[in-house]
């Protein structure tokens, strides 16, 4: 019966999807209200079919239903149930259809919150939305139906999505003793998390693109796509920073090599998008603020989603092999097709806008060191590191296996020698720019602004010197990294001294009511903050981490630098609740012969799971100094208990998840509503205060 339900409902979603796109279209064109609300409510009205769709699928996987056929291919009756309601998005189809209800809502959810603030624009965006929706509802209903169920058709066993004639329904019994599982990479809490972020992130990129392309449907030039998707960008962003930082979290903890980021093609896909969408964060400031970059910010809010379609065109279609990708699936050509159709069809209103003279600037650059200069410098650094990204992930691969008939890969030493000097750049640019004025300002003037955070810096850096470090270069690089931080800091006690000079309050009240006034200018001061905090994170993790493996014996104790560790004991064949069994070593980390802690590195083994079916956790003692990290490789004489672990000790790297949560703060600063007027009046004093000197 679920699975019925929920076919009949995706079936209806893409009735009701393609009757919002002509019903909204129809009714603008012909200036007929009436058309144009009934669009309105049929695209919500297709989230809420998806929803139903979504949730009939979730209780078919939590009631083990496992005549559907995605059930029997992600779940078995040995798991439990956090895995088997994450197993929603482990495969193909069900993400496909999870995917598409997240595109749904999201596009509810704008429709609804602008519908009269923004009532020139609704059509066409809710018809630009619906049209993607209606892509991505096919490609669930004809080619990755995750309602298929089996039937037992004389002496055959097929699968379907409707009741063949003749067919009777299989043992369930039977097909639950062969049910395949979850993928063991994705028996962790992260999972829970990980992709559903990451989706979020993607689809919520479907907003600005929508706006942006009604804004050239209806030739309104202003700034009022930005503002509709203002927050909505923002969000977006929010959950694609998340999604990488639990990726990234996710591999340290699971992959068992002892880093976070290993520049996997998929990693990258979802990297790609990151950075054209930070740049057009702050490229529509500049649109908003000085009435410029009005084709560079439609270019770029077209490749953000672009990237994100690639993106998602690249995982699912086979088109990369890696841990995080799908299988091979009938999906590609129509996702390759939709996504180079889409690209090509924006470009080309953007360019026909153009040339009809429709999208000049209203002021030009003037200054070379003014605020609007420094902020498109930073764009084209990311996009800079956007090309460097693609072409090692992506680009090299396809063009080498087009044309030369073999493939070349770009590994690690690519990325770390091509993006490195692309990163310094930001960094500087990210200490210099919230410094300068907009319009002009002067060499001298912005020297006087930057003196403060350089003495800040500094002072920094002799912290590090008097701890011991002797390194020119991890020294400069921290520096650069930690100037943003300062500048932060710096331009934050400025504003709130000045707050406290004029109004009186104590420096926690200033401070919460200049956040308050102006929550989009000290949210992106605190995102800044966290990326300077992640820089510094990622610097220490990565010039100086330490690693080396050693065969022990049960009682033996070895050095590792300024730690000892102590094996002492292996446990093996333990059984978990979901059936995996396990290999465990208890190890004991001392220092200064003091306990530091007892870790538990293991090995996992899931013999009824279909493909991969090892997992090598890692055991961890963490401070914000360092992380100890262990893991166990495998061992030689079971008779005489002796193992081999490989040992890692990363500094810093606990700083990279402290900047993410900072970094997740300042967003949700940033899209915080404003206070009321009395907390948005500013005394001249204050805005002196925060004015570049």
């Amino acid at each position: 019966m679920l699975a019925e339900i929920g076919l009949i409902a995706t079936a209806l979603s893409l009735i009701a999807a393609l009757y919002a796109i002509g019903a909204s279209i129809y009714g603008e064109r012909r200036d007929l209200e009436g058309w144009v609300i009934s669009g309105r409510n049929a695209a919500l009205f297709t989230a809420a079919l998806l929803l139903i769709a979504t949730t009939a699928l979730t209780i078919a996987l939590m009631n083990q239903q496992y005549q559907i056929r995605y059930i029997w291919s992600v779940s078995s009756p040995n798991m439990t149930d956090l895995y088997r309601f994450t197993a929603l998005w482990g495969s193909q189809a069900g993400s496909l259809l999870f995917w598409t209800f997240l595109m749904a809502a999201f596009a509810a959810g704008a429709i609804l919150t602008n519908w009269r603030s923004n009532r020139q624009l609704m059509p066409y965006a809710t018809a630009v939305m619906m049209s993607v929706t209606v892509f991505f509802i096919a490609l669930v209903l004809f080619l990755e139906n995750p309602f298929e169920r089996y039937w037992i058709v004389g002496s055959e066993v097929v699968t379907s999505a409707l009741i063949p004639a003749g067919a009777m329904a299989p043992d369930t019994s039977r097909l639950a003793e062969t049910a395949n599982g979850l993928n063991p990479l994705l028996h962790h809490f992260g999972m829970a998390i990980h992709p559903p972020t990451l989706y979020i992130g993607f689809v919520g990129f479907v907003i600005p693109f929508a706006f942006a392309v009604a804004s050239l449907a209806v030739g309104d030039f202003t700034t009022s796509w930005i503002k509709a998707s203002r927050r909505w960008t923002l969000v977006a962003w929010l959950f694609l920073s998340l999604g990488l930082l639990l990726g990234g979290r996710w591999a340290y903890d699971v992959l068992g090599w002892g880093g976070y980021w290993g520049w996997d093609p998929v990693e990258n896909a979802a990297l790609l998008p990151w950075l054209v969408g930070t740049a057009l964060i702050h490229s529509s400031i500049i649109q908003e603020k000085r009435g410029m970059l009005k084709t560079w910010n439609l270019f770029l809010v077209v490749l953000t989603f672009s990237a994100v379609i690639f993106g998602t065109f690249a995982t699912r279609s086979g088109l990369v092999d890696s841990v995080h990708s799908f299988a091979r699936s009938g999906v590609g050509l129509p996702m390759f097709l939709f996504w180079f159709s889409l690209t090509l069809l924006s470009v080309g209103l953007i360019l026909w806008r153009r040339g009809r003279g429709e999208l000049r600037d209203e002021h030009r650059i003037r200054n070379y060191l003014s605020r609007e200069s420094l902020f498109v410098l930073n764009n084209f650094v990311f996009l800079a590191l956007f090309a460097a990204v693609f072409w090692g992930s992506f680009g090299a691969p396809i063009v080498s296996e087009m044309f030369m008939d073999t493939q070349i890969t770009l590994g690690e030493e690519y990325f770390l020698r091509v993006t490195p000097p692309l990163f310094v750049a930001l960094f500087l640019l990210m200490g210099i720019a919230p410094l300068s004025a907009w319009s002009a300002t002067s060499a001298r003037r912005l020297g006087r602004a930057v003196l403060v955070p350089l003495l800040m810096t500094a002072v920094f850096l002799l912290v590090f010197v008097l701890l011991g470090m002797s390194s020119i270069g991890a020294l400069v690089g921290y520096g650069i990294v930690s100037l943003s931080g300062m500048v932060v800091l710096y331009e934050t006690y400025r504003a709130a001294a000045a707050r406290r000079r004029s109004a009186g309050e104590n420096w926690l009240a200033a401070f919460a009511n200049i956040t308050r006034r102006n929550p989009r200018r000290y949210g992106g001061y605190l995102v800044h903050l966290g990326i300077t905090v992640m820089g510094i994170g990622m610097l220490g993790s990565t010039i100086f981490q330490f690693e080396t493996q050693r065969t022990m014996s049960v009682g033996e104790t070895i050095q590792v630098q300024d730690y000892q560790l102590r094996y002492d004991a292996l446990l093996e064949g333990q059984v978990a609740l979901d059936g995996r069994l396990m290999d465990i070593a208890e190890v004991t980390v001392l220092r200064d012969g003091q306990e530091l802690a007892h870790l538990r590195p293991r090995r996992d083994f899931f013999p009824e799971t279909a493909g991969l079916n090892t997992m090598t956790i890692s055991g961890s003692h963490s401070n914000m100094e360092r992380d100890f990290y262990v893991l166990l490789v495998g061992w030689e004489d079971i008779a005489a208990q002796s193992a081999t672990f490989k040992i890692f000790i990363n500094p810093l790297v606990n700083w990279i998840w402290l900047g993410g949560l900072i970094l997740v703060l300042g967003t949700f600063v940033s899209v915080w509503p404003r206070g009321g007027a009395r907390v948005r009046q500013s005394t001249r004093v204050e805005r002196a205060a925060v004015a570049p000197a």
